[in-house]
């Protein structure tokens, strides 16, 4: 009897240890981020178009660099919750088309929120439910958020100076972190996970 509560008592604490302890708030962050990079993906597509139709060609090709950038980072954050088992909810974007200095403006809202708000608490959860594989995909996305943060303000800057000529007119995207460079710019490897500028979406 001894034996059997002994054998019992260790299979439970072998049971116990096994148990992984799920990262809910990382997941519901994770979740989080997914539908916001799209949404962005799809709004900054939708911002290319007007900046397009209003004659700005050199902030259209920031807005469709932003928006391959942005897609990039969804799918980073969706592989992370696939590999915790947790599957996304279907949803539809939702955000409104203004004048390119508008649409400007709000990309510049939306990234400094993310750089300096979203994704740095998201990064503080994942690293205290130790979730290595999203703190890598939040630092992605928010070190390239930064970046895109001053492209966009240098962008509405040139606009209301009527400069537009002296924004980059061409962009190169990394395909594994969504890392954004004025292709004038571009060094051999990227900054942010040493992809090979060979691999580089050009835009």
């Amino acid at each position: 009897m001894k034996n059997i509560l002994l054998i019992t008592f260790i299979g439970l604490i072998i049971f116990t240890s096994c148990q992984q302890i799920i990262p809910a708030k990382t997941i519901e962050n994770l979740k989080a981020g997914f539908k916001g990079e799209t949404t962005a993906s799809a709004k900054y597509a939708a911002f290319a178009q007007k900046a397009t139709e209003e004659g700005n060609a050199n902030i259209a090709k920031l807005f469709m660099a932003a928006s391959k950038a942005e897609s990039i980072h969804a799918a980073n954050h969706k592989k992370v919750l696939d590999g915790l088992n947790e599957k996304m909810e279907a949803f539809t974007p939702e955000f409104k088309v203004k004048s390119t200095a508008e649409n400007l403006q709000v990309a510049i809202d939306g990234e400094t929120y993310e750089s300096t708000t979203m994704y740095p608490q998201f990064l503080a959860d994942a690293k205290a439910e130790k979730v290595e594989k999203a703190t890598k995909s939040f630092n992605w996305a928010l070190d390239t958020e930064k970046k895109h943060q001053q492209f966009y303000t240098n962008s509405l800057q040139a606009l209301t100076a009527h400069a537009e000529n002296t924004l980059p007119f061409e962009f190169a995207v990394c395909p594994v972190c969504g890392n954004t460079y004025d292709k004038a710019t571009m060094i051999e490897k990227c900054a942010f996970c040493q992809t090979g500028k060979e691999k580089f979406f050009l835009i």
